[in-house]
């Protein structure tokens, strides 16, 4: 039976870059996983296996190393816009170049005051920790003409410890859960976000001042919803985003639900006044969607584990 090819991609993937800013005695990092994937007129390299429009995945590797030194790293977002426009513009066979990054975030050490005993205590400006909040992400899509920027985070865990509630939902025969009028409510956020900057003419966004804004927005619609379902958390968290940041036209969410469960203390004798909870890891209730601008089409993917 003849077969044709589909849709095809390659590239060098989670390139570990860590680049060093020195600002005389100060020194700034950028620590970035970095995927390149590009796709084009490859129908020959499978068909006949001939090379000759295959870009080594090697020298994309190479030329993440080269950009970080050459072009530096502002945010991860201009970054990988370097890297798509090179890649398109430089090969003619490669019609499309996704680039993918991860970002781990590093903050300085605070140091002993100029009265410690330790030589130049008060100046130490290269010391850092890694941070443990939530890993940063973006992605970039070029085709020659029109970018896509997805930007975003994982692994941000936040709680409530009171202000939520979960009543009045449908019970049948299996229904065991307690309606609960002051629980905690956590989650562990994973989203990402699509800027409407799509061409080299617009006015690019401040993608490290945007990022900052948008997880501040994110973060106070947490804190400052009342909560009676984590869906009107999560809706509110989205609609705060696209309320504040003009350059945002849609968000999606992905939150699983970090139950606690209070512990039945009455066996010991001892009552459980909202103080002691089991934390569970699984199963979770999952709660996923996407909030957009008016008039805007949704586009980041229903499934976003692989984005």
């Amino acid at each position: 039976m003849p077969t044709i090819l589909g849709q095809n991609q390659y590239g060098k993937a989670e390139n570990r870059v860590v680049k060093i800013t020195r600002d005389g005695a100060t020194h700034h990092i950028k620590d970035l996983n970095v995927s390149v994937a590009l796709s084009g007129d490859m129908e020959e390299v499978h068909y006949s296996g001939s090379n000759a429009n295959v870009l080594p995945t090697d020298t994309t590797k190479n030329t993440v190393f080269a950009f970080a030194k050459e072009h530096g790293i502002e945010s991860a977002e201009q970054f990988g816009i370097h890297l798509a426009r090179h890649f398109v513009t430089s090969q003619p066979a490669i019609h499309r170049a996704r680039i993918r990054i991860e970002e781990y975030a590093w903050e300085r050490i605070e140091t002993s005051d100029a009265n410690s005993k330790f030589i130049g205590a008060d100046e130490v400006k290269h010391s850092f920790v890694k941070k443990g909040q939530e890993t940063r992400l973006t992605q970039i899509t070029y085709d020659g003409s029109a970018w896509e920027v997805v930007s975003g985070l994982k692994d941000l865990t936040v709680m409530n410890s009171t202000n939520s509630e979960f009543w009045g939902y449908v019970k049948d025969k299996y229904t065991t859960l307690q309606e609960a009028y002051d629980r905690i409510l956590a989650t562990s956020v994973s989203g990402r976000w699509r800027f409407n900057w799509t061409d080299d003419e617009q006015k690019m966004p401040n993608w490290e001042k945007s990022y900052e804004q948008v997880k501040k927005h994110m973060l106070q619609a947490f804190a400052e919803t009342y909560s009676l379902s984590l869906q009107q958390t999560l809706y509110q968290m989205g609609s705060r985003i696209i309320n504040n940041r003009s350059e945002i036209d849609e968000v999606r969410f992905s939150l699983p639900n970090k139950h606690h469960f209070l512990v039945d203390l009455e066996p010991f004798g001892l009552k459980n006044d909202n103080e002691v909870y089991f934390a569970a890891d699984r199963p979770y209730g999952l709660i996923e969607a996407t909030i957009l601008r008016d008039g805007c089409e949704p586009k980041i993917p229903v499934d976003m584990t692989n984005l």
